[in-house]
């Protein structure tokens, strides 16, 4: 599975489509993030910054694992499932590349941020907690984008429209009752910037939320290749 993992991350780097999400971070670094907080509550700012990075990545992590699982050829995906051992296991080695992939987009969004928490002397605990957070919502993001990857929707254009369509959905699912089908995104950017102790104390509960989302996006997901195939 990891050699699987490393030769698709090989050929998304060789395509260059990891050009894309890097010049948006890029942007939005040096647009936005570079205007670091500053008075009494730099500290507390500095934190609800980290839960704005993980909401602002979670669609650019969906594109990214929408891009690499995308890169294969289908001849190619095809002689890889029928080399593995394992019907699951390329299923599984393209989710562990795009989480791979998107965990580094998210350390290059995280830079200043953290940095700038550090200099206003925010909680290392809440800190911890931003990282934590970002890790999950990756997670999450990898999924969503996975769902709407080439090997579900074979389609291009209905596929980018699943993907903001999806997107959106997740966003505004999450202001009603049906929140619970959602990311928590509303709670986890209420609660980052209520301050860092309520980010910490609330994140238990945010981190079960996107665990069970995200577990149940992926069985689903490793099942449908085997009922097409």
């Amino acid at each position: 599975m990891i050699a699987l993992a490393r030769f698709q991350i090989s050929g998304y780097l060789r395509s260059l489509r990891v050009l894309h999400p890097l010049i948006v971070i890029a942007l939005v670094v040096a647009l936005i993030l570079l205007q670091g907080p500053s008075g009494p509550e730099a500290g507390d700012l500095a934190v609800g910054t980290l839960g704005d990075v993980a909401a602002f990545m979670f669609p650019i992590w969906a594109w990214t694992a929408r891009a690499l699982l995308d890169t294969q050829p289908d001849e190619q995906r095809a002689l890889t499932a029928t080399a593995a051992r394992r019907p699951s296991t390329p299923t599984w080695a393209g989710l562990l590349a795009a989480y791979a992939v998107n965990l580094c987009l998210g350390l290059l969004a995280l830079a200043v941020p953290l940095f700038q928490a550090i200099l206003a002397e925010s909680p290392g605990k809440a800190i911890l907690t931003g990282l934590a957070l970002s890790a999950l919502v990756a997670a999450s993001g990898t999924l969503l984008g996975a769902w709407t990857s080439r090997a579900v929707l074979t389609d291009p254009g209905v596929s980018l429209l699943a993907l903001l369509g999806g997107a959106a959905a997740l966003i505004l699912l999450g202001l009603g009752r049906l929140s619970w089908l959602s990311i928590p995104m509303i709670e986890w950017l209420r609660t980052a910037h209520d301050g860092s102790e309520a980010f910490v104390s609330g994140f238990p509960a945010l981190a079960l939320h996107l665990l069970l989302w995200t577990a149940a996006a992926g069985i689903a997901y490793a099942a449908l290749p085997r009922l097409r195939h």
